[in-house]
C-alpha cells in the first residue's frame, strides 16, 4: 500500500506540472497572437483576380463591394450565404444598385464555417481559373483563415485584407474582457486547425490541392 502511494505522489506533480507547461505555453502564445492580428489591408494597387468575402461579420461585405466597386479585382465571391439569398437581395441589404453589380458577384452557399468557406472557394477558384484572391475577414480571424486557405490552395496567392469592427478592440484587448474572450476563443480554434492539419499531414500524406 505504501508502494502505491508513493507512485500516485510522484505521478501527480508530473501532472501537474505538463499542465502548467501547457497553460504558460498557451498564455505565451496568445499574447503574441492578440499582439500580432493585422489591421492594415494591403493597398488597393495590389491587385488580384477576385474578392472573396467570408461572411459571419460585420464590415466584411461591406469591404468587399466597395473593394469591387475601386476596382481592386473583377469578381467578388462570397463565401457562406444563407440559402435563399440572391445576388439582388444581397446588394439591397447593402444599399447597393442590384444592377450595376449583380454581374460580378457570386454566392457560395455551402459553408458553415472557416474549414468550409476554405473549400468552397476552393472549388470555385478551380472552377473559375483564379491565381489570385483578395481575403476580406476580421482581422482576429484572418490568421485562422489564411492557414485553412492555404493548405487547400497552396499554388493561389493571398492577398490579406483585414476589416477591424468598432466592438473589436485590437490595440487594448487585455482592457475589454469582452475582445479579450473573442481572441482568446479565435487563438484557441488557431492551435486545434493547425494541429489537425499537421496530423492529417503525418497521417494521409500530402493532398492533390491547388
Amino acid at each position: 500500500m505504501a508502494r502505491r502511494r508513493d507512485s500516485r505522489k510522484r505521478r501527480y506533480p508530473i501532472g501537474l506540472l505538463l499542465v502548467a507547461v501547457l497553460a504558460t505555453g498557451w498564455a505565451l502564445g496568445f499574447v503574441v497572437f492578440a499582439s500580432t492580428i493585422p489591421e492594415t489591408p494591403a493597398p488597393l494597387s495590389e491587385k488580384t483576380d477576385a474578392i472573396v468575402v467570408l461572411t459571419g461579420g460585420t464590415l466584411r461585405l461591406e469591404a468587399g463591394i466597395e473593394l469591387l466597386e475601386a476596382k481592386a479585382a473583377d469578381r467578388l465571391f462570397v463565401s457562406g450565404v444563407h440559402r435563399g439569398v440572391d445576388v439582388a437581395e444581397l446588394l439591397r441589404i447593402q444599399k447597393r444598385a442590384p444592377d450595376r453589380l449583380q454581374c460580378c458577384i457570386i454566392l457560395g452557399h455551402d459553408a458553415v464555417d472557416t474549414d468550409g468557406n476554405a473549400q468552397e472557394t476552393a472549388a470555385w477558384v478551380k472552377e473559375a481559373g483564379i491565381h489570385s484572391i483578395r481575403l476580406v475577414t476580421a482581422g482576429y480571424h484572418m490568421p485562422r483563415s489564411l492557414l485553412e486557405f492555404r493548405a487547400v490552395m497552396p499554388g493561389i496567392k493571398i492577398v490579406p485584407h483585414p476589416v477591424s469592427p468598432d466592438h473589436v478592440k485590437h490595440e487594448r484587448w487585455y482592457r475589454y474582457p469582452g475582445t479579450a474572450a473573442l481572441i482568446a476563443g479565435e487563438y484557441t480554434k488557431f492551435i486545434l486547425v493547425w494541429i489537425r492539419q499537421t496530423l492529417r499531414e503525418l497521417v494521409l500524406g500530402p493532398e492533390e490541392r491547388l
